[in-house]
């Protein structure tokens, strides 16, 4: 929604064929989502694992998609000049509700679904179908 050099979106390359997801947390407070990390890695120190890292200045309208499974953030912006983005999650839709016993990102509470339902579409509304 802005032009953005300094706080743009930053991805780790090939992150998103490790074995395990990176055990996601908070930007507000890093705070764990998952209180089980069993089946999760930490964040690992990009300097010392060498990582590449993708990162492009955005234009106003531009569009990145990703695959929610690629290690993703941005820095803080520090400039003056203000930073707006839009996030939007987009699933199939096949996708069925399952209870893991985590909480999701972003939060759904009270959402009634139990495993096994199909999503709800007055929640997560279809905007493609064929």
């Amino acid at each position: 929604m802005d032009r953005v050099t300094n706080a743009s979106l930053r991805c780790v390359a090939g992150s998103h064929k490790w074995e395990k997801l990176v055990l996601s947390t908070k930007w507000l407070n890093k705070e764990c989502f998952y209180r089980s990390k069993k089946d999760f890695i930490t964040v690992p120190d990009r300097d010392l694992e060498k990582m590449e890292i993708l990162e492009w200045d955005m234009e106003l309208g531009d569009a990145v998609a990703f695959d929610f499974k690629k290690l993703h953030g941005a820095r803080g912006n520090t400039s003056n000049e203000r930073r707006r983005a839009f996030s939007l999650r987009l699933v199939g839709d096949d996708v069925r509700y399952i209870e893991g016993g985590e909480q999701t990102s972003p939060p759904f509470p009270n959402h009634g679904m139990i495993s096994g339902d199909k999503l709800r579409e007055d929640w997560f509304p279809i905007i493609f179908s064929n």
